[in-house]
Order: C-alpha cells, then sequence, then structure tokens
C-alpha cells in the first residue's frame, strides 16, 4: 500500500501514521519478490522504487482514471524512469478516440511539466483498457465502469489464481440514486467486482450523512457504503482508501472504531507502507 489518500497529498504529523500520499498499490504474484503490477499512480508511486531493491520495474501499471490524485507520481517513478524498465501503462478508454499517452501529456507536458510521457526513460507502453476481462502478467483483470465525476472511470478486480482483490478508489453511487440505505445504489457493476474478494479496497473519502449531502457532488462514496458493500457481496475484508486529505490519523480511528461497532469487524483503514498478504 504506497499511497492511500485521496485529492490531495496530506503531509503533516497528524497524518503520518496512515500516510499523505495519493493512491497506489503495488502487487506482486506468486512467490515473487518485485511487484509487477501497480495500480494507479498517485505521489505514491514514488515509494514503489525501493520495493525494487535497485531493480528496474518490469510488469503493468494500471489506471482507474485519469485525476491528478492518480497521476501525479508518474514522471517521479525512478524504477520505471531508466533505460533497463519495461512499463506498460493501461489507461481507461477515453471513447473520444484521443490515445493513452496524448490524454496522459494533456497534464505531463510542457508548460505544466518539463517532459512529456514519451520522454520517459526506458522501454514504455501506452494502451487504452476497455469495459472486460483480459489478461496482464499473471493477473486476469476484469475492468467495470463505475459512475464518478469528471472523466471516466473503472473499477477493477483482479486475480492471480489465488486470491482476489477488488479495487474501487473512486466511486460515486449516489449518482445512481439514494439506494436503499440512502448512501447510493449497490449497481451491478460494483457488486460484480466485490461479489467475494479476498480484499476490498473502496472509496471512503467521505464519511456520515452530513458529510455525504455536502461533499458527495466531488464523486466520492462515503466509508459507511464501502462497509455495507463489503457485507453485501461476502468480501473477507473491506481496505477503506482514498482517505480524505483533512481527515488526521484520530478521526480515522473514530470512523474505524464506528463501523465496526455498527457494520462489521472485517473493516480496516489502508496504511501507507502496509504489506498485506493474501
Amino acid at each position: 500500500m504506497c499511497g492511500a489518500r485521496g485529492s490531495t497529498p496530506a503531509p503533516g504529523a497528524e497524518f503520518a501514521r496512515y500516510g499523505g500520499h495519493t493512491c497506489c498499490l503495488a502487487l506482486a504474484s506468486g512467490g515473487r519478490e518485485d511487484p509487477d503490477l501497480i495500480l494507479d499512480a498517485g505521489t505514491g508511486l514514488r515509494a514503489v522504487t525501493g520495493l525494487l531493491h535497485g531493480r528496474p520495474f518490469e510488469g503493468t501499471l494500471l489506471l482507474t482514471h485519469l485525476h491528478w490524485d492518480h497521476i501525479q507520481g508518474l514522471p517521479f517513478f525512478a524504477g520505471g524512469d531508466r533505460e533497463d524498465s519495461a512499463v506498460s501503462v493501461l489507461v481507461p478508454d477515453q471513447q473520444d478516440g484521443v490515445d493513452a499517452e496524448r490524454v496522459l501529456a494533456g497534464q505531463m507536458s510542457p508548460p505544466f511539466f518539463p517532459i512529456e510521457p514519451g520522454q520517459l526513460r526506458g522501454h514504455w507502453e501506452f494502451d487504452t483498457v476497455t469495459p472486460g476481462e483480459r489478461r496482464s502478467e499473471a493477473y486476469t483483470i476484469l475492468a467495470r465502469e463505475v459512475p464518478h465525476k469528471g472523466g471516466r472511470t473503472f473499477g477493477y478486480r483482479i486475480s492471480d489464481g489465488s486470491a482476489t482483490v477488488a479495487y474501487i478508489p473512486d466511486h460515486c453511487p449516489t449518482a445512481l440514486g439514494a439506494g436503499p440505505d440512502g448512501l447510493g445504489e449497490y449497481h451491478a457493476a460494483v457488486l460484480e467486482l466485490a461479489d467475494g474478494a479476498d480484499l476490498l479496497i473502496h472509496d471512503a473519502h467521505l464519511h456520515g450523512s452530513e458529510e455525504l449531502a455536502r461533499e458527495s457532488f466531488l464523486g466520492h462514496a462515503c466509508a459507511e457504503y464501502a462497509a455495507a458493500l463489503g457485507e453485501r457481496t461476502g468480501a473477507r475484508a473491506v481496505v477503506l482508501f482514498h482517505h480524505h486529505p483533512e481527515r488526521t490519523d484520530e478521526r480515522l480511528d473514530e470512523l474505524c472504531r464506528h463501523l465496526r461497532e455498527e457494520v462489521s469487524p472485517r473493516v480496516r483503514p489502508a496504511t501507507q507502507g502496509e504489506v498485506i498478504a493474501l
């Protein structure tokens, strides 16, 4: 877990325990020591380099969408920006015909940044993902579109044959209606992604009805929805992700205590630097 914060990094002592880097997960299949699949490229991507122990990254970087907190780490990934790396970057199909490298260059190019994606060192390939199933390295990846404001967004279900992770970091279920409990609809795409997962990693940017009413227009879910989704789908564990940049460690502790008492003891907050073995 290389970065679990949402929207913007959150530096400072109040955020040190759960971490301030934005969205990034590194997965290693089978008995591998080095990660071969990275989910999202927030500022937490910088931390993946240390997991490579001096070796180049060789694998896939899979993006859920193109908001800043999911791509800003891309040019600072030292393990990928070297002559002997081999990086396959996959972004959601944009439906307007713009190719993957060009759409990334919309943020990573002058005058916003000194270089473009194609100028990173090593062997980089850029391609798009469409809804459905595909193979990547040792993984089977199911992509489904989920509602989120400001650009096409996917959630993923990833399996290496021994364990399954559902990764849905940005999700606005209220865009499809209030749902049975006022938290948003439990719609077909998200139910399929989370069904029986060993680990459900889900957007928990908001907490409680007041925050949901005040901030859901930005396109996020509340922690109560994530916990309830885990219960509905039989996920073995629910990891709260995309922490609000103003939610301190103390407030995250309180949120999780409440959810464990009211919904499920299987709920826990994502913690930067944590290694989860499945």
